[in-house]
């Protein structure tokens, strides 16, 4: 190939590496590789290439404000955990929405475990989770996967998407290794920063997002 030849691929390449990360600052979310493929006119797999370029290169060199995620059937564009105070300084936002000493055993115990059952959470903890449960599921960081082959057919449950995005993982396989939960609770702290490692966390109601005393104890 000329030089002109390899010039313009180069151009090629970098036009579509703007365009994709213009796509993904205007969302603001995760969108599918399918989706920006159709948009930008390159398969889903080569949009998912590009994306795990730029995330090993431009977004991992030094000084970056922001960082690529990438997922398995989605990318996102976010700012850096580092700069999470001059970001909220300037544009006012307050701290909240931190999950409890908990929920946060509860999500470890669903992560390292998946797919899981209530009673299995249950008989790991020693406690009823059905509250903590519930506020994980609200926050979509939990959800059903399906149901157990067993009598009463127990709802199973597994982390999301947005577990993966609060944790800065790009799949499950990068969790921790953790041999106990303890060990989970911890390596998940350590993961999320104090946004949601807060050890007094409380819902927009006021209520704790803990085990509830006498919380409902029917089997998910």
């Amino acid at each position: 190939m000329n030089e002109n030849g390899t010039g313009d691929r180069l151009a090629g390449v970098r036009e579509t590496e703007a365009a994709l990360e213009a796509i993904l600052f205007a969302a603001g979310h995760p969108v599918e590789y399918t989706k920006i493929g159709d948009a930008l006119g390159i398969a889903p797999r080569d949009v998912r290439t590009l994306a795990e370029h730029m995330r090993d290169t431009k977004y991992s060199a030094p000084g970056s404000g922001l960082h690529m995620l990438t997922f398995a059937e989605s990318c996102q564009l976010c700012t850096r955990e580092d700069f999470l105070p001059q970001i909220r300084e300037a544009l006012g936002i307050r701290r909240g929405g931190n999950l409890s000493p908990s929920s946060l055993e509860v999500l470890a115990v669903v992560a390292y475990n998946q797919p899981v059952t209530r009673a299995f959470i249950d008989t790991v903890r020693g406690v009823d989770s059905a509250y903590a449960v519930g506020s994980l599921i609200d926050r979509d960081l939990i959800c059903q996967t399906g149901r157990l082959d067993a009598p009463g057919r127990p709802m199973l449950l597994g982390t999301t998407d947005k577990f993966l995005r609060v944790f800065g993982l790009s799949d499950l396989s990068e969790l921790p290794e953790a041999g106990s939960v303890a060990a989970a609770v911890e390596s998940l702290t350590e993961q999320a920063g104090p946004d949601e490692a807060g050890s007094d966390a409380e819902t927009s109601d006021g209520a704790g997002d803990g085990d509830r005393p006498g919380a409902d104890t029917e089997k998910a």
